[in-house]
């Protein structure tokens, strides 16, 4: 591989014929592929086409597929009656309040059951229990006790949310090596300086991972809650398209949310897991190498 390696960058000597350029259609590709704009949108385009295509075929009666133009034109009058950003503020408020309520519990609890082989032995069995409960089973006995409420869609973004995050927790301060702390405890560090500085900073790019993937799951369940319990929102918005038959509406609740979450995730989930993974995951590292 080194020879070849060499070969390639070695520059044509008078015995060496020059490579010859690559075709104009290589030289595009390789150029439109270096554009982060073109990698961003550009497996999107085939998607885009096959749906206008299959729309313009009316392989489906057009009263149940629209095309992407139709979808443009109800985007353009939700956005223009003020419609649209209204629901789209109320599904982000819920889904902050969620996750941050999700954060603040799954958290605490995913170290308490991490470090404490007491509460462990306790609380993994109900853990996996209820973990195995789908978000969308708790909306009939959360209507009968919250109703329909901002507090029973967080309810369910919250539950959403803790479960995966605190397994996330659990087996970031698994991968933590236990010579790291050793090492930490032999040179006189106490328990609590012992977790800050070495089992934290271990478990981040677990519980950055756990962080994106508790979210995705709660952003879903979110969608659910406004579709059952909701009086706003994207996923309210596209039930009640359905009630009067507006199916434009409901491609467009559609690629709304998809949108939304791709930014949500390539804007800030994506950067967060990846700075810290990059930042903490040396510990990570430290064991592979022995």
């Amino acid at each position: 591989m080194a020879v070849r390696s060499a070969e390639r960058t070695r520059p044509p000597g008078p015995g060496r014929p020059a490579r010859a350029p690559a075709p104009p259609l290589r030289r595009l590709w390789l150029r439109l592929t270096r554009s982060p704009v073109f990698r961003t949108l550009g497996p999107f385009v085939p998607v885009v086409a096959l749906w206008w295509l299959i729309a313009e075929l009316e392989v489906f009666p057009p009263a149940f597929f629209v095309g992407p133009d139709r979808v443009v034109a109800e985007f353009a009058e939700l956005l223009r009656k003020g419609v649209l950003p209204g629901y789209l503020s109320d599904s982000l408020e819920r889904l902050g309040y969620g996750a941050g309520f999700g954060l603040l519990i799954g958290i605490p609890m995913g170290f308490l059951t991490a470090l404490s082989l007491r509460v462990r032995k306790a609380l993994w069995p109900v853990l996996l229990f209820f973990q195995a409960i789908a978000d969308i089973a708790w909306l009939p006995i959360v209507i009968v006790w919250f109703g329909f409420s901002l507090t029973s869609v967080t309810f369910v973004i919250v539950y959403t949310v803790v479960f995966p995050l605190m397994l996330a927790v659990v087996s970031g301060v698994e991968q933590v090596p236990r010579e790291l702390v050793l090492a930490a405890r032999s040179l006189g560090a106490g328990r609590l300086r012992v977790f800050w500085e070495v089992t934290v900073p271990g478990a981040l790019p677990s519980i950055a991972t756990g962080v994106r993937t508790g979210l995705g799951y709660g952003w879903r369940a979110l969608v659910a809650a406004e579709i059952i319990v909701g009086t706003s929102g994207i996923g309210f918005m596209m039930f009640d398209a359905r009630r009067v038959g507006d199916v434009s509406q409901v491609f467009l609740g559609m690629v709304v949310l998809g949108i939304l979450w791709y930014m949500l995730d390539a804007l800030i989930l994506a950067p967060f897991e990846k700075a810290t993974v990059e930042r903490w995951g040396l510990v990570r590292g430290m064991e592979d190498d022995g």
